[in-house]
């Protein structure tokens, strides 16, 4: 009987998304990987599952914070963004600085956590010309560009589409579009948002449906990549499915889990 052929060394990498201020797990979502990718969402605004905790808080406090819930739950926006005003209106400091600082807190935090090698794609709340300057050798930060690892071939695609949320980095549908041309044919597909799928984009405990990409969903069918992987609905309706011969994975809220999704090969 002939000896079964030695099987090469394996590739396995670690993928988070929506990290939102979780740094103590992220310090360790590398362990045991040649890689992680982390699929955005870095910074923590106001956490919907504990009030207390994000910037929104830290400047106005719970009570307010569970207002501002309550309204965007309601999807009453416009009341949502006139409270804000109100608010913003009463602690005297401009707003883009007052927040601006405390997202540089959050990146000091997050970024000296990643492992080497990260590679790095935004998310919707993410603030990208801020990243340039945290990102320290050994993080790769990539929008519409492709690399290697382990002799796949990976295509990161940042950022989210408009919303009445109007969170910092929300682009035009073509803008978004014209990135995933970009990345062309890839094994992964590596993006913060989904495709637009029902099952795929539905939050179950938001009760609403976030905004999917059209192009994103288009490229699967078109490009078939191995995998598509992305976050940016916390708690899905379907966490994985398959579109033709890819497999679509939502890669966990971090921030909630603290556990990160492998692939290995």
């Amino acid at each position: 009987m002939a000896p079964t052929p030695a099987r090469g060394p394996r590739t396995r990498v670690h993928v988070i998304s929506d990290v939102h201020g979780n740094a103590r797990d992220l310090a360790r979502a590398g362990e045991g990987a040649d890689a992680l990718i982390c699929l955005g969402d870095l910074v923590l605004f106001l956490d919907y599952a504990d009030h207390s905790r994000g910037i929104f808080p830290d400047l106005f406090g719970r009570e307010n914070a569970d207002r501002i819930v309550e309204l965007r739950t309601a999807r009453r926006f416009e009341e949502a963004r006139a409270f804000g005003r109100e608010l913003w209106s009463g602690i005297g400091t401009d707003r883009d600085a007052a927040i601006e600082q405390a997202v540089r807190r959050q990146y000091a935090e997050m970024f000296a956590a990643f492992p080497t090698p990260t590679y790095a794609t935004y998310g919707n709340v993410d603030m990208p010309p801020l990243w340039r300057e945290y990102a320290k050798p050994g993080t790769t930060v990539l929008d519409g560009e492709r690399v290697e690892i382990g002799g796949r071939v990976f295509g990161f695609v940042g950022g989210g589409l408009r919303t009445p949320m109007r969170t910092p980095y929300e682009i035009d549908d073509e803008e978004y579009a014209a990135k995933i041309e970009a990345v062309g044919e890839v094994d992964v597909l590596c993006t913060h948002i989904p495709p637009e799928v029902p099952e795929l984009v539905y939050d179950t405990v938001a009760r609403r449906f976030e905004r999917g990409s059209r192009a994103l969903l288009a490229a699967i069918e078109r490009t078939r990549p191995r995998y598509s992987l992305f976050g940016h609905v916390h708690q899905p309706l379907a966490r994985r499915m398959r579109i033709g011969a890819t497999e679509c994975v939502n890669v966990g809220h971090f921030a909630g889990t603290g556990k990160p999704w492998a692939l290995e090969w």
